[in-house]
């Protein structure tokens, strides 16, 4: 990867990661997410999309944005195939423990510990995350997920820059919990996502930087549509 990455986010779980001129999205969720009214989905552009699980505030505009933009949309296996029978023409699945090229490096589906039902009640297999890494710098998308054990796998086999926590608690890793993911990863840096757009993942985010704080890693709470470079 370059020195410099372009990181934006869209609210909820869903930003994208712009790495040597390529564009990864992941888990758009823009229409039907209260807090991105500003955002217009036919604005995001994507070479990737990668999804980590079937919910719909993870997968809701995954069609659309595919239809438009080409993009190949890389998910576990059942979720590859359900978006082919809804029209994407490039899908990937995967399963855990498999990696896939990229232009610029690979793609890992690690562990998450979660659920996943599709929009339209069907199965999602299992939920997972991904690991990015072009061997040079490395980032870590854990999906929505409670903390677990298998995280320290990923600090035996990378070296992570970052990590995309969700911290809303409730249906995923809370704060507290999210700073011990950060440790077990090896990372001293974390973008916080999964919180705030409903009332049961609101956050008071002066407590939950205290959590990352007393364990000497740094939380960025991300604005809706903000752009920045890690």
């Amino acid at each position: 990867m370059s020195d410099s990455l372009q990181f934006t986010y869209y609210g909820h779980s869903c930003f994208a990661v712009v790495v040597d001129g390529v564009r990864l999205l992941f888990d758009p969720f823009i229409t039907g997410n209260p807090k991105a009214g500003s955002l217009e989905v036919s604005s995001i552009e994507a070479d990737y999309i990668l999804i980590t699980h079937g919910h719909a505030d993870h997968l809701a505009d995954a069609v659309a944005i595919a239809a438009r933009t080409g993009a190949m949309v890389i998910s576990n296996y059942e979720i590859a195939s359900w978006l082919g029978k809804q029209g994407v023409s490039r899908t990937h699945g995967m399963n855990f423990g498999g990696s896939f090229a990229l232009p610029f490096g690979r793609t890992k589906y690690v562990v998450a510990v979660h659920s996943s039902t599709l929009p339209d009640g069907s199965p999602g297999g299992h939920p997972g995350g991904f690991v990015v890494t072009n061997g040079a710098r490395t980032f870590y998308y854990a999906g929505d997920t409670a903390l677990t054990y298998d995280m320290k796998l990923i600090e035996a086999e990378f070296s992570v820059d970052f990590a995309v926590l969700p911290i809303g608690d409730t249906f995923t890793m809370g704060p507290a919990d999210a700073a011990r993911a950060a440790a077990f990863v090896g990372t001293s840096k974390v973008i916080g996502v999964h919180f705030d757009t409903f009332p049961p993942i609101a956050i008071d985010h002066d407590a939950a930087r205290s959590h990352f704080q007393q364990r000497g890693v740094e939380l960025v709470l991300p604005v809706i549509g903000e752009t920045f470079a890690l």
